[in-house]
């Protein structure tokens, strides 16, 4: 026999943390492989973690309501040998658990009052300094939380999450400014300069509260979107630029099709379908727009993902279309369509929002014709689609016409791209969205 321990997995590609939620199982229970263990709540989804053996469960090693760093050890299984497993118990079901996610905002239930925090440990007796877990940091400086001032609950009197999650609830939350009151007054011959963090700490601008002011809590997906949106503005050099496109001929044709097409395929021939489809091809000629920035090296994508926003009434979801390319016109509407189900039925599983390699954003269902998206991390590129709108156009021979005209809006990184590749993407997209008809364009 032998031990082997269950760690947090990867729930997706910026996911650095997980909170046990609730233990699914405990000390001697006989598991299958893929059997779930426990369910996992993080910034962007809910999770179970499936079992990697078969074995016996011999010691849950995270308590409910314990934030774990990916890759910490959660649990340990002993493996048995063929036949030496104990049988189950009746009620144990041994259905095979594909590690369902559900994306969204749930409330979560209540953690038990003392947790302590695995990563944090009490002050070093060498060197008299504090070591605090990263869940514990963030969340100091995400409020203006001064430490020294918080009184942990903890093993050894550490400061875990919750109790700092408490502070926030309550709105009892010691500042900077508590520190510098509290302590003595020392007058010395020569003052250092006090460390920069500190000082932009000290001098944070404080939002006052006024009589019919209402106070809107930062829920776990609304600050993983703020936290994306900060990284991709600070890290990536935003340029953009913006190509009007004729679509009357595609307006035209879609028109003739959606009623027939809603009746035969039961979901809607929406607008959008076209222009992912456009995108799609012309990513497949300039590739460039298909790439990532990873510091030394830029790496293009084979596959081509396109990542569409769906938003909710308090949140935003990027749900990927995958090998858009190789999808017809009907497909990619089909894929719009359950995507969307997902997203507002907070069904959404974890290879749903992973991989997207570009995003097209339909900012137009809004009504907008014209604006500046902010990069999906860490893509290299955006592409805002606009509304729709009739305007006077001159044609050949000088006459005037009322045309559908639709803004293309693309927002860059500069370090990836430059205006001529990009103008020849747009150019591209232009060309077949324009070209798009009864007599040149299938939906199947």
């Amino acid at each position: 026999m032998s031990v082997q321990n269950i760690t947090m997995p990867q729930l997706g590609e910026s996911v650095t943390e997980g909170t046990i939620e609730k233990w699914l199982v405990k000390p001697g229970d006989t598991v299958k492989k893929y059997d779930p263990l426990a369910e996992v709540v993080t910034d962007k989804v809910n999770a179970e973690i499936p079992s990697s053996f078969e074995g016996v469960i011999t010691e849950l090693l995270a308590q409910e309501g314990q934030t774990l760093p990916v890759g910490a050890v959660v649990c340990s299984i002993e493996i048995a040998g063929e036949g030496e497993l104990p049988a189950p118990p009746p009620e144990k079901k041994s259905a095979v658990s594909t590690a369902i996610l559900n994306a969204g905002v749930q409330k979560k239930q209540e953690a038990p009052q003392q947790v302590a925090a695995p990563v944090s440990a009490p002050k070093e007796a060498s060197t008299g300094k504090v070591r605090y877990s990263p869940a514990v940091l963030r969340l100091a400086q995400e409020h203006d939380i001064a430490l020294d001032l918080v009184t942990g609950t903890g093993e050894g009197g550490r400061i875990t999450r919750k109790d700092l999650l408490k502070l926030i609830e309550t709105g009892n939350i010691p500042t900077a400014n508590d520190v510098a009151q509290a302590a003595p007054t020392v007058q010395t011959t020569s003052a250092a300069p006090a460390p920069q963090q500190q000082v932009e700490k000290a001098t944070a601008p404080v939002q006052p509260i006024h009589p019919g002011d209402i106070e809107i809590p930062v829920t776990k997906i609304r600050r993983a979107i703020a936290n994306n949106m900060v990284k991709s503005v600070h890290e990536a050099p935003h340029a953009w630029m913006m190509m009007e496109v004729d679509v009357t001929d595609l307006v035209t044709y879609r028109d003739s099709l959606k009623n027939e097409f809603k009746q035969k395929e039961g979901f809607n021939l929406t607008y959008f379908a076209f222009f992912v489809k456009a995108v799609a091809q012309a990513l497949k000629e300039f590739p460039m727009l298909n790439s990532m920035w990873a510091e030394d090296k830029i790496i293009q994508k084979h596959d081509i993902n396109i990542s569409i926003a769906v938003a909710t009434d308090d949140a935003l979801f990027v749900p990927v279309i995958k090998h858009a390319d190789e999808k017809s016109i009907k497909g990619i509407a089909k894929e719009i369509n359950e995507l969307a189900i997902k997203v507002r039925t907070g069904k959404l599983a974890m290879d749903d929002i992973t991989g997207g390699t570009f995003t097209v954003n339909n900012t137009g269902a809004f009504g907008s014709v014209q604006s500046m998206g902010i990069i999906n991390y860490p893509q290299a590129a955006i592409l805002q689609v606009e509304s729709i709108v009739k305007k006077p156009v001159v044609l050949p021979g000088g006459m005037f016409a009322a045309r559908d005209i639709v803004n293309l809006c693309l927002s860059l990184d500069h370090r990836v791209l430059d205006g001529l590749v990009c103008g020849k993407f747009l150019n591209r997209v232009k060309e077949i969205l324009e070209n798009t008809n009864k007599s040149s364009t299938s939906v199947y």
